[in-house]
């Protein structure tokens, strides 16, 4: 049987850069992905400016830049004809004033490449957590499936679950999160464009005539969020496409060789929103990270920072235990601690936004008739810097552990 000082499940930004950062403090770090490679459509496609510090704190911020990507200064939205700067990143501190709209699998490779240059680091891919190892009362590894289909088990002195919002890890814990209810699911699409429908990089949303959407300008195609009233995916899809497509080219002035790309139902992929936190983030040998921990909501695109911060925190705090092999109850509580109230504040704030999207779903949200904070946001300009920087610095951003800290121009081999 393997082992492995720290056994991370699951390969998303929480658990590269959890495994990125362990490495670089000479922990022995194992992070096992179910998938062949990082290429998923749909994934949280945001780097917010404290990851790009972050980045450039590790020595990576050069090697970012000279992947392709788009910067997102402003978050407008437009409720019927009225335009709402909800966000304004231009004048938050630190160098990077702006979100890098860059596909997370280059995101994912970039970490998963700066890992492999450290001799403690592995990454098994094709390799699915199917339970845990447990014996005196905690958890000591993992049981796995390898590329091939065998069965196989990795002892750790910590396993630390990463493996999203339907976490096999948390359930074969017998963790349970509290779930608030949602008051929508999501429509994700692929809306190929021509290049004089392209704006330049936007993020904007349209919410009017019961419809709510956010599109991303992704260079040759808008990747679209459309917004339905939960649990209504079935009966809509009953519709003929050109439903969809008509309801789309009204949101957006898309003309009919824009909404025309989308062939068929087949094409419209359906998250199902859920949202809620985990009482206790850990159990003796074991912790939950991100969305394991705590499943946000996809409006306001903060679910990656908040990971990535967990990360950087958890990584903080339990490099010199695991050092020791010494993790115990009260550094994984620790964790939990630091990190349990900027979460608890985010997803207050999208309770707030739920409210918002149920009334543009129910056909009460009109642009004569905002809700307050869109009100403010629009009669006191610099609160947009406020929201820009809780946006994209985060309500408690978690400082690079001296350990894993490159300075400028040196390099790591």
């Amino acid at each position: 049987m393997d082992r492995t000082t720290c056994c991370v499940v699951g390969g998303g930004p929480a658990g590269m850069m959890l495994g990125l950062l362990l490495a670089r403090a000479g922990i022995e770090v194992t992070v096992l992905e179910k998938h062949g490679d990082f290429l998923r459509d749909f994934r949280g496609d945001t780097v917010h400016p404290s990851t790009l510090n972050l980045l450039d704190d590790l020595g990576l911020g050069a090697e970012f830049a000279r992947l392709p990507f788009r910067k997102l200064e402003e978050m407008r939205i437009q409720v019927g004809g009225t335009t709402v700067v909800m966000a304004d990143m231009r004048r938050i501190p630190g160098r990077h004033k702006y979100f890098a709209m860059v596909p997370q699998w280059d995101f994912l490779n970039l970490l998963a490449g700066a890992a492999a240059r450290e001799p403690s680091f592995t990454l098994r891919m094709r390799t699915r957590a199917t339970g845990l190892r447990t014996g005196g009362g905690r958890v000591t590894g993992v049981r796995y499936t390898d590329e091939h289909g065998a069965p196989g088990e990795l002892a750790a002195d910590l396993v630390v679950a990463c493996d999203g919002r339907d976490s096999a890890i948390r359930a074969a814990a017998g963790l349970r999160q509290r779930y608030t209810d949602v008051p929508m699911d999501v429509w994700q699409i692929r809306v190929d464009a021509p290049a004089d429908a392209l704006k330049g990089g936007r993020v904007f949303g349209r919410f009017g005539g019961g419809q709510a959407a956010v599109t991303m300008d992704r260079g040759t195609y808008f990747q679209t969020s459309y917004l339905i009233g939960k649990g209504q995916d079935a009966a809509l899809r009953r519709h003929d496409i050109q439903w969809l497509r008509d309801r789309l080219g009204t949101l957006f002035g898309w003309d009919a060789a824009v909404t025309g790309t989308i062939a068929s139902w087949d094409e419209v992929k359906l998250l199902e929103v859920t949202f809620g936190r985990l009482p206790r983030w850990h159990r003796p040998g074991l912790l939950c990270l991100g969305d394991a921990a705590h499943t946000m909501s996809p409006v306001g695109g903060v679910g990656v920072n908040l990971a990535l911060q967990d990360a950087v925190a958890a990584a903080r705090i339990l490099a010199g235990p695991l050092r020791r092999t010494a993790v115990t109850g009260a550094d994984l509580a620790r964790v939990q601690r630091r990190r349990e109230w900027p979460m608890a504040v985010v997803q207050a704030s999208q309770r707030g936004e739920h409210e918002m999207i149920r009334s543009a779903l129910d056909g009460t949200l009109h642009g004569d008739r905002l809700p307050v904070p869109m009100r403010l946001l629009r009669r006191v300009p610099p609160l947009r810097t406020v929201t820009g920087y809780l946006g994209g610095i985060g309500i408690r951003p978690e400082p690079t552990p001296d350990f894993a800290r490159v300075s400028p121009g040196a390099r790591r081999r």
